[in-house]
């Protein structure tokens, strides 16, 4: 798989994982789209980042509050 699918495709997980709707139906679209068929676990563990990345990029200041170790 390109590595550019794989960036849409987590772009895809991280902006429809916290929506009311299924973000795997999404995945599923979008593979339909981009015309891969990739199914194996470490695939999805890969997507899922970028669920992480969509969560670190909205509580940046909260988590940086947390890790500081003088607070």
């Amino acid at each position: 798989m390109e590595l550019i699918s794989l960036l849409v495709l987590a772009i895809v997980q991280g902006l429809t994982e916290f929506l009311p709707v299924s973000s795997s139906g999404h995945l599923v679209l979008m593979q339909h789209v981009l015309d891969t068929r990739e199914g194996d676990v470490f695939f999805d563990v890969v997507l899922h980042l970028g669920t992480l990345g969509s969560v670190l990029a909205v509580y940046r200041r909260e988590v940086r509050r947390l890790l500081r170790l003088d607070a």
